[in-house]
């Protein structure tokens, strides 16, 4: 009885969206003290925000549900960093740079987020739910318009297939974020100047691509 006394009151009208964001600060919580979806239960929502199971249904339809909704809410938190790293370009070259730096500034500010956005296996059982609640597609095409106007302005080669340089240039940067996290004793260059070199090599090798192999003289 006296659990029962304890836990959390009904919310009351107009509460609901509140408590909807106090579960889901639980479950990111939990997500990164227990390293991945696998060790979260919602039990141990229930407890740490203090409510019933019945409380979790009623914005969730289930926990996977659930793990969407954290990992929704942190692709559109990283979203949103990018485009204000956009908005500060001074081209669209620039842009497509920007977007790279605060990335990987993203993933190192939160390592143990990004370790479950991208690092780890996506959550069990996805069902219905569409892969973008689970992937960050948004995030993705947000680098291919910047891509995209880029080949658009000359800045990247016209034949360049603009899918392609996207994905190379995520997982560029992803490689790197994902290693330095990974690895933290690891005697790396500066994180920044490293992908800074590492995205302007891989520019400038569309370059000479499309210029085709060098004739010698003669």
């Amino acid at each position: 009885m006296a659990e029962v006394e304890t836990r959390r009151r009904r919310a009351r009208r107009g509460e609901g969206e509140r408590l909807r964001g106090e579960i889901l600060d639980a479950t990111e919580r939990l997500l990164v003290e227990r390293g991945g979806s696998d060790a979260v239960s919602i039990r141990a929502v229930c407890e740490l925000v203090g409510v019933s199971p019945p409380s979790i249904y009623l914005h969730f339809v289930d926990k996977t549900d659930l793990i969407f909704a954290v990992c929704e809410r942190q692709f559109a938190n990283l979203a949103e960093a990018l485009e204000r790293a956009e908005e500060r370009a001074a081209s669209a070259l620039d842009a497509v740079l920007n977007r790279g730096l605060a990335y990987m500034r993203f993933g190192l500010a939160h390592p143990e987020e990004y370790r479950v956005l991208f690092m780890g296996r996506p959550p069990a059982s996805p069902g219905e739910h569409p892969a973008e609640r689970y992937t960050g597609q948004d995030v993705f095409r947000g680098h291919l318009d910047a891509v995209t106007r880029c080949i658009d302005e000359g800045m990247i080669p016209s034949a360049a297939d603009p899918m392609t340089v996207t994905c190379g240039l995520v997982m560029l940067v992803h490689g790197v974020t994902s290693m330095v996290i990974a690895k933290p004793q690891f005697p790396w260059p500066e994180a920044e100047g490293l992908l800074t070199h590492l995205q302007r090599s891989y520019l400038e090798g569309l370059q000479v691509e499309a210029e085709g192999p060098s004739r010698s003289p003669g």
